[in-house]
């Protein structure tokens, strides 16, 4: 155990330039850990700093083909439309920091219990083509990298993003090894669902209430039943009545409350968990990232060792 509770894993180049008028709010990763600083969430002595993976690691989820065509910046130009970011080389760079942030935050979660990445969750990426923002998956490839070390057999995916997580469901499909779980808005992107282990799909407008007692309604089962090495758990704030792509009606507090069942309910049964902030799209982004913060002061009050 840290004796911080928990780790936090950030880079300064998980932001990168994008186009000023873009609806993906790039600027809010270093903001988020300014502000878990400023508010004393976190000490700076609690952050890492991830490494850049290889390629050969991200091709443990994606096609070589894919991987050396975005990487290269050759990539079809309908293809760059599908994800939804223009291409550069700053960008290209940043994805693969972000994974290794994903990488770096499943391996800290297994030594300290929890670690929290101030990124990831591009839980719309498929083995040979990105979707939705979203260009290689790094709950997949995190997931890949720590079978591949022997560190772990079975792992949980816990999505909580507004959106199904597609690619993630598609990737592990027909791998026990790997169970994923999405709660997501059933009338929202993507518009073709794929088939996760278990979906639950929410009506539009749900509120705090309503979707807490659905989460808690399977949470504690699905680790009785999975019995997972380590969780993975997607936060993203997408599900806040405020996000312009959400479609549900959760407040600060109800994320709140969320983030803590997710992290409290993990740590009573004795499953280390690692978060990725996923999805969160507001024009005001000190709102948004206070959002994202939530996940790290429920980290905070958790496993705080004070």
């Amino acid at each position: 155990m840290s004796k911080y509770g928990f780790a936090i894993v950030y880079h300064p180049d998980y932001v990168a330039p994008l186009p000023d008028a873009h609806r993906f709010p790039m600027p809010k990763f270093k903001i988020l850990r300014d502000l878990l600083l400023e508010d004393r969430v976190i000490k700076p002595e609690q952050i890492y700093q991830p490494e850049l993976p290889s390629l050969e690691l991200i091709q443990l989820v994606h096609t070589p083909e894919y991987v050396q065509a975005y990487c290269k910046g050759t990539l079809e130009s309908k293809a760059q439309r599908r994800i939804g970011l223009p291409w550069s080389a700053a960008l290209a760079h940043r994805t693969r920091i972000a994974i290794g942030g994903t990488i770096l935050a499943a391996q800290l979660a297994l030594k300290y219990g929890c670690a929290c990445n101030t990124a990831g969750g591009t839980h719309h990426a498929f083995p040979s083509y990105g979707s939705g923002f979203c260009i290689f998956n790094d709950l997949a490839i995190a997931s890949r990298v720590l079978q591949h070390q022997g560190l772990v057999n079975k792992i949980l995916i816990v999505d909580l993003d507004v959106h199904q997580g597609d690619g993630t469901a598609w990737i592990f499909k027909d791998d026990d090894s790997v169970f994923t779980f999405s709660m997501h808005c059933e009338a929202n992107f993507p518009g073709k669902k794929q088939q996760s282990d278990l979906d639950v799909p929410l009506p539009i407008g749900l509120d705090d209430d309503g979707y807490l007692q659905i989460l808690a309604s399977h949470l504690s089962d699905l680790l009785s039943q999975v019995k997972p090495d380590l969780v993975l758990f997607d936060a993203g704030v997408d599900t806040h009545a405020g996000d312009r792509l959400g479609k549900l009606s959760l407040t600060d507090r109800g994320i709140y409350r969320r983030e803590r069942m997710v992290l409290s309910t993990c740590k009573a049964e004795g499953y280390p968990v690692a978060s990725v902030i996923g999805g969160g799209y507001g024009k005001d982004i000190s709102a948004l990232v206070y959002r994202h913060s939530l996940l790290h002061r429920a980290a905070q009050e958790v496993y705080s060792i004070n």
